[in-house]
């Protein structure tokens, strides 16, 4: 014999399965029943999506025309830094 079990869901969501179980035609019992067992299946998880990637096109930025432009740039901010120090 089935064991009977007391489950607490939200109003909204066992309003929607209630009529769920009513189109298709069957009882609230076997609409939970297969939904614990979809959960409980062995299945591999599901696949996460890999963010976009970027296709935008362009360079430096205005003044940088290389990257040891970009180093001297950042040893430029270094010792403007020290200064305040």
């Amino acid at each position: 014999m089935p064991e009977r079990t007391t489950v607490r869901l939200p109003d909204e969501l066992m309003s929607r399965a209630k009529k769920k179980a009513a189109t298709e035609g069957r009882t609230l019992t076997s609409l939970i029943e297969d939904g614990l067992r979809r959960v409980l299946a062995d299945k591999p998880p599901r696949s996460v999506a890999m963010p976009p990637v970027s296709k935008a096109t362009g360079g430096f930025a205005p003044g940088v025309s290389s990257l040891r432009d970009v180093d001297e740039l950042e040893d430029v901010e270094y010792v403007e830094r020290l200064r305040k120090l």
